[in-house]
């Protein structure tokens, strides 16, 4: 049986491990080793939250501190990457996208494609999302769905410990750029984690838990809310399916519609904003692929369509939960075909 460790604990191992096996994986980021000459070179923060700690000292010259400048060392780690290296760069908040967005979108993702296959581009972009912290509107956005509207990007949204640790290394192994979204409320969750190097595929979505009446399908944080309103409505009768899509790009569509075609009414839960989500993403597909299949409307349940407040009052409110998924839910049971 595995042990049990934190979700930033299995991002560490996955780093560690990689970086023991391949000589050209390199981190970098801001507060990553705690700053050239300043006593943070021994206590070396690990990044914002700690993800990173205690690889400084084991690798010497491989934990790069960056200045505060996103689009110098975001810049770097890709043409780092075009050069040989396989970097892992983190990117502190996705909020921040907006500073070096244009090596990522136009540089990176591009690179394969105008050069005719010939070019790889194995860099690993960490960054954190999501509300719940107080964080205020500038450092809790969920600005996935915008990554996984570029062709040539690959973006990665683990829900537990497990899949961190395996898509982790997965995404260091991968010769595309891949956008590795970390839900900073997810930190600190245990669960069983091997201890040896193990790899999970992108684009192959899990079915947490299984039911035959309604198919939830989620991501990143929100898996554990929708299995939370999962478990209130079973003890009302009502079983729901629960599908952790884990990548939205690649997005594994098979699972999707086999789920939906197994129970015929969905619901689809997203934290990110509801204009042009995955969580309209999917509803699309849903209604393009397997409209014959519904026997109600589809439902949504995302964040509204504003900034995340600062209130913690506000900020609850805003952050889709186990109730209003259940009541999602009900809707959609409510419909007779």
């Amino acid at each position: 049986m595995a042990r049990s460790i934190t979700y930033r604990e299995a991002l560490n191992e996955a780093l560690a491990q990689e970086m023991e096996r391949d000589s050209s994986v390199i981190v970098m980021g801001e507060d990553n080793a705690g700053g050239e000459g300043a006593p943070g070179e021994q206590d070396a923060w690990g990044g914002v939250l700690g993800v990173t700690k205690g690889l400084y000292h084991r690798f010497p010259g491989r934990v790069l501190d960056t200045p505060i400048s996103e689009s110098a060392f975001i810049g770097a780690a890709i043409g780092a990457a075009t050069a040989g290296m396989r970097p892992v760069a983190e990117l502190m908040f996705v909020d921040f996208m907006g500073v070096c967005f244009d090596q990522i979108y136009n540089q990176a993702a591009k690179f394969r494609y105008m050069f005719g296959g010939k070019a790889v581009t194995p860099v690993v972009i960490r960054t954190m999302y999501g509300a719940g912290l107080r964080a205020a509107a500038q450092h809790s956005q969920c600005l996935y769905p915008l990554f996984t509207h570029i062709p040539g990007l690959k973006v990665v949204l683990p829900a537990t410990p497990y899949d961190a640790k395996g898509l982790m290394i997965q995404a260091i192994r991968d010769d595309d750029p891949v956008m590795f979204f970390e839900h900073k409320a997810l930190y600190d969750l245990a669960g069983p984690v091997p201890e040896e190097s193990y790899t999970l595929p992108f684009g192959e979505a899990n079915v947490v838990r299984e039911g035959g009446d309604v198919t939830i399908i989620t991501l990143g944080r929100m898996v554990h809310t929708a299995l939370e309103a999962a478990g209130q409505l079973a003890a009302g009768g009502t079983e729901c399916e629960v599908v952790d899509l884990r990548t939205t790009s690649p997005l594994d569509e098979d699972t999707v519609l086999e789920s939906v075609e197994s129970t015929g009414r969905v619901v689809v839960v997203d934290e990110a904003h509801p204009r042009c989500s995955i969580a309209t993403d999917i509803s699309a597909l849903i209604a393009q692929q397997a409209f014959g299949a519904l026997r109600a409307p589809i439902e949504m349940v995302t964040a509204p369509h504003t900034p995340v407040p600062f209130s913690s009052t506000l900020e609850d409110r805003y952050i889709p939960d186990a109730q209003r998924i259940a009541n999602a839910v009900k809707t959609v049971t409510g419909w007779t075909r």
